[in-house]
């Protein structure tokens, strides 16, 4: 039997090739092994803390609630702007004197309006030996009673109030 050398010398430079592949491949397949490792060990619980994979479905949890009350404030806000826009909350005060003698502006027009322009003039006439008071509605901005003069300037300084 005849052996052939230079076939031979190609077989065992490829057996050492496959073998220095395979000792690189496990090489390469130990080091991921242990980065999987550590990164699973910074997932694992330690005794009495929660892990990784615990905190986020907690975290999402939390957020979903969260998301919910959001939800339950913004429609709590929305009530409380409209009903908001319905107080009262655009007023003025005019005083004067209804009658030019007795020394003081005891007398006094005073609007309150909401947002949109509903509401009353109030109107307290001071004389010398009486007091008269008038409520007037307002529907829109408009009086349903004509307004005097003073009743005017105080709707018209309660409307500017509001803007």
């Amino acid at each position: 039997m005849i052996i052939d050398t230079s076939a031979l010398s190609v077989l065992v430079i490829i057996s050492l090739i496959i073998g220095i592949g395979g000792v690189a491949v496990g090489v390469y397949a130990t080091v991921r092994l242990a980065h999987l490792h550590r990164s699973y060990a910074l997932l694992e619980a330690s005794e009495g803390r929660e892990n990784f994979v615990d905190v986020v479905a907690r975290t999402i949890e939390e957020f979903h609630a969260l998301r919910d009350e959001v939800g339950d404030l913004d429609l709590s806000l929305a009530q409380t702007r409209r009903e908001l826009s319905q107080a009262l909350r655009h007023v003025s005060v005019v005083r004067y004197d209804a009658f030019g003698d007795l020394g003081g502006r005891f007398s006094f027009s005073a609007a309150m309006l909401d947002d949109s322009g509903d509401g009353l003039v109030l109107t307290s006439i001071h004389g010398r030996s009486e007091t008269r008071t008038y409520l007037k509605g307002l529907s829109g901005g408009i009086a349903d009673i004509e307004l005097s003069p003073e009743e005017n300037e105080a709707l018209k300084l309660a409307r500017r109030s509001g803007s």
